[in-house]
């Protein structure tokens, strides 16, 4: 049984052809793609179960790409990046990717990373829909509409939002977040889970000074102020 479809979208040919051959070993159906836009028509024509996506690319960069998946698909992304660097990061999780890695790295190491993110997507929660004013919560297809129209949420943001709605009027510190949404190399850069909760408001249409759903606790992290019904 195939471990899961994987597209690499990187312009590096003999990169492509090594994770080829090394992610099949682990059972996964691997297709490459060397430039952005064979690897969107792959995305639409193939429905992957997880990308790898490089930042630097040509006529596009990873972070125009990203975007363009966005727009249709909440497919988990897996970025990676020459660089490494705290902003590509930033700027990569605001929008939408669920783990970075920097290259030069370790296939097993990419191997570790893209099961745990599959993992996560393809958790289960307990059966049913959950309402909190204008937002419900389908546990089962890992969806969430605010006042009928769904969002586009990303698989940390799901995550992220099932850990306040399993846990209203509780307090969750950074640390409990990143203790349970694992994948993410949280630790690369301190404002991660900020930036990921800023994000999740934003698609929630959420206010922080004048918050539905997700409150600020200062100094101590966040709590679920939405009650159920």
């Amino acid at each position: 049984m195939s471990a899961g479809s994987i597209l690499v979208i990187d312009d590096d040919v003999k990169l492509c052809e090594l994770l080829h051959e090394y992610l099949a070993r682990f059972d996964f159906k691997v297709d490459t793609a060397n430039d952005p836009k064979a690897g969107l028509a792959r995305i639409q024509k193939n429905q992957p179960d997880l990308v790898v996506l490089d930042v630097m690319l040509p006529q596009m960069d990873g972070f125009e790409v990203l975007k363009e998946i966005r727009k249709s698909h909440k497919l988990p992304v897996i970025m990676l990046t020459a660089r490494g660097e705290v902003s590509d990061k930033v700027v990569g999780l605001e929008l939408g990717a669920d783990d970075y890695l920097a290259k030069p790295f370790e296939p097993r190491e990419l191997v570790a990373r893209m099961q745990t993110v599959l993992r996560r997507t393809r958790q289960k929660a307990d059966k049913g829909m959950i309402r909190f004013g204008e937002m419900a919560l389908d546990l089962d297809s890992h969806s969430v509409t605010v006042q009928g129209k769904e969002l586009k949420l990303t698989t940390t943001e799901f995550e992220i939002l099932s850990l306040f709605v399993a846990s209203p009027g509780k307090v969750l510190t950074r640390d409990d977040l990143m203790e349970q949404v694992r994948g993410i190399d949280w630790d690369a850069f301190n404002r991660s889970i900020d930036v990921a909760v800023s994000r999740l408001r934003a698609k929630l249409g959420d206010d922080s000074k004048d918050p539905r759903y997700i409150k600020t606790i200062w100094r101590k992290g966040y709590m679920f102020v939405a009650k159920p019904g």
